[in-house]
């Protein structure tokens, strides 16, 4: 029998009535002259719902856009499903070999395609000119449940042999399979409901492949301008190359490695190739005489304090004297430190460094002057000075970590020559499959989840609550400036993500489901439920993942 009784929708603290089966996509309507943007999805109860999705309780729902992480998310995800199912149009299904999403540079997405064709701007365009038909045609998006094994089935019949092997490790009975235009494929989150609300987005050629640029979350409707940090691209190319060589480019080929008990054989190869593009670094600074200011900086929970314990240890081999220095011991005392525009103190921005004493104590040094070194007191919020004198010899470098050491203005009144700018970052190469990416904030907020609770108490929910903030100095303060480094330091482990996922699992599920963080958890664990754990017994004590799990052999 048709249930016709009324719901009861709550927006925005108003309450309003809908029939029983109305899709959501009509609730959005009727909402939607509020928003700036596009709706993308709901958020019903705490819990992301797709707009094709129908009414079938009581509930209270707020409105998803791109200008909020879920909804740019999606809209990332609706882009390149519909990328691809034009590149096969165009192109043809059979001369397509593989196209593979990489990763995200300068607001757009780095892409591979291998087959019978040439890769052209002229081929570009006619993709997206098949795009944009798409988008014109308002061509549906479709989602449906198979078993798990149709699922392998049909992805070893449309030679998508990464997909076919990552639901070889899947308990689930059934997989959720996306269509556009009779073209199919399995995407990790949720879509739009067709391809008209992909309005803005662009192909272009770039290096030995293109990238699909896109709006970012600050501004939905225009396209930045693509100016991708070469040295950072050089890097992740590079390790993609590495990773390949070692046949392990996605979840389902780390694995297939784990199954068969290959998982400490390929922590052991993954710390090696770490340990020498330490060394390399370190040969390189042996080589610079001038050198006698290490700077290192990079975004949070990129592993900067192992990177410096174990650079120093490669430059004590070389004859070298290093001494670790910690820029966060020249912030202005707490009562001149600047506040943000809530009030709050801004620990982050270059104002609330004491910029002037930190270089007349670098230029004294410089000269063979000796000079006391400053404590900061972090709970009094003052500099302190305890009798720790320095001087440097000839021998001698300093080796200073933090978060404005690649700014010039930092470091204004030393010569250039003496300085060797390092950039590290967690830049992770591996992905679920070929089209879908793991973006590296997402590991980086993984181990920071993890080093929270172990060494400062904080649930998950707080970790991911501090996160967007976070986010944003990196954005303000460190990445503007990591093209001026002599090097860019990769910290990303292949391994690292099946390392954490026993650790990080039980926070995440310790986030409360009436929170606003739940949604983030829950997409977390979601993304963690790909991998084969592993043990941490094989992970050596000077790894830099042992700043996050412990265990490791640093203070």
């Amino acid at each position: 029998m048709e249930r016709t009784n009324l719901m009861t929708v709550t927006v925005d603290g108003a309450a309003y009535t809908y029939p029983f089966g109305t899709t959501y996509r009509e609730i959005a309507a009727d909402f939607q002259e509020k928003y700036a943007h596009d709706i993308l999805l709901v958020n019903r109860n705490g819990k992301l719902c797709e707009l094709h999705k129908t009414l079938d309780r009581d509930c209270t729902l707020k409105m998803v856009t791109a200008a909020d992480k879920p909804g740019i998310q999606t809209y990332e995800r609706s882009a390149v499903f519909l990328m691809l199912k034009a590149f096969y149009d165009v192109v043809g299904r059979d001369q397509v070999e593989r196209i593979s999403v990489e990763y995200s540079i300068s607001h757009a997405l780095f892409i591979r395609a291998k087959g019978a064709f040439t890769l052209t701007q002229e081929l570009l365009d006619r993709v997206e000119a098949r795009m944009r038909t798409l988008v014109e045609q308002a061509a549906p998006i479709r989602k449906k449940s198979v078993s798990t094994d149709d699922a392998v089935e049909l992805f070893r019949r449309e030679r998508m042999y990464d997909k076919a092997g990552l639901f070889g490790f899947r308990i689930n009975s059934h997989v959720n399979i996306y269509s556009l235009d009779e073209f199919s494929d399995y995407f990790y989150g949720y879509m739009v409901p067709d391809a008209g609300y992909i309005k803005y987005f662009a192909l272009e050629l770039f290096e030995s492949g293109f990238v699909l640029r896109m709006p970012a979350q600050s501004d939905p409707r225009r396209l930045e301008e693509f100016k991708p940090s070469m040295k950072v691209f050089r890097e992740l190319y590079d390790a993609t190359l590495r990773s390949e060589a070692l046949k392990i480019s996605n979840v389902a080929e780390m694995n297939e490695m784990v199954s068969k008990g290959n998982a400490t054989q390929m922590i052991l190869a993954h710390e090696a190739m770490m340990e020498k593009q330490i060394g390399d670094i370190a040969e390189e600074i042996a080589k610079r005489k001038d050198v006698r200011f290490i700077m290192i900086a990079g975004p949070s929970s990129s592993g900067k304090t192992t990177f410096s314990h174990r650079l120093s240890t490669q430059l004590l081999a070389r004859g070298m004297r290093p001494h670790a220095i910690a820029t966060d011991n020249y912030f202005k005392n707490r009562s001149e430190t600047p506040r943000d525009e809530n009030g709050q103190y801004d620990f982050e921005c270059l104002d609330a460094m004491d910029v002037e004493r930190f270089n007349t104590d670098m230029t004294r040094l410089l000269k063979g002057e000796t000079v006391e070194m400053p404590q900061f007191n972090f709970k009094k919020g003052v500099r302190e000075y305890n009798g720790d004198y320095l001087a440097l010899g000839e021998q001698d470098v300093l080796v200073l970590e933090g978060i404005h050491c690649l700014n010039d203005q930092l470091s204004y009144s030393l010569p250039n020559e003496s300085k060797y700018k390092i950039y590290i970052s967690c830049l992770t190469t591996l992905n679920i499959d070929d089209h879908n990416r793991i973006p590296t904030t997402d590991v980086r907020l993984l181990r920071r989840i993890e080093r929270d609770a172990r060494t400062r108490g904080y649930s998950a929910r707080a970790t991911i609550q501090m996160w967007p903030s976070v986010r944003q100095g990196e954005e303000e303060h460190i990445f503007p400036f990591q093209d001026s480094a002599d090097v860019i330091f990769n910290s990303a482990l292949i391994y690292e993500t099946a390392l954490l996922k026993p650790y990080v699992e039980p926070l995440l599920f310790g986030v409360p489901r009436d929170c606003d963080e739940y949604i983030e958890a829950k997409r977390l664990l979601k993304f963690l439920n790909y991998f084969l754990p592993i043990p941490s017994d094989d992970v050596p004590r000077t790894s830099l993942m042992r700043e996050f799990i412990g265990g490791g052999c640093y203070n």
